[in-house]
């Protein structure tokens, strides 16, 4: 299986790109993960809501064409359905079952994602009500990801 990770902004924070490193690496067993970052859009603290929709059609734009037609497209949005973790362990299973090869997984930017991406998406997925960093979901999405198949293959997992 090909999981990406489209991602909106570049990571800067050490400690996160460990991390990040280090699940991406035990994830090598089960699937091969390649993270894509796309440049964010500038947006100053005080914008109207039709400057706010300027950046995230841009940083839409950006996303959406580094998707390909066949992919399974799993956005990160805060309204998305909140799965345990051996349910989005199903998830991924049912998807491989089903002949699902491409998944790409996208984090928006600190606005959120488009309508446009949003609308291409096949499946919406929050991790909570909270908001989070986009930088930090990155690492919290390839560990439940890594967890995942280590649910999926029976495999103990308690780190």
């Amino acid at each position: 299986m090909k999981i990406t990770i489209v991602a909106v902004g570049k990571l800067k924070e050490k400690y996160l790109k460990q991390g990040i490193a280090e699940y991406t690496k035990r994830l090598d067993a089960y699937a091969k993960v390649k993270i894509i970052e796309v440049p964010d859009e500038k947006a100053p603290e005080n914008m109207s809501e039709a400057d706010q929709e300027t950046v995230k059609r841009k940083e839409g734009e950006r996303i959406l064409s580094k998707i390909s037609q066949d992919a399974y497209v799993i956005s990160l949005e805060i309204m998305g359905q909140m799965l345990t973790s051996e349910k989005f362990a199903e998830k991924l299973e049912q998807l491989m079952v089903t002949g699902k090869s491409k998944i790409v997984f996208v984090i928006g930017g600190s606005l959120g994602l488009s309508q446009e991406v949003m609308d291409r998406s096949d499946y919406a997925m929050s991790f909570s009500k909270m908001t989070f960093p986009h930088q930090l979901m990155r690492l919290v999405l390839v560990e439940q990801v890594y967890r995942g198949y280590r649910i999926i293959r029976g495999e103990p997992y308690h780190k």
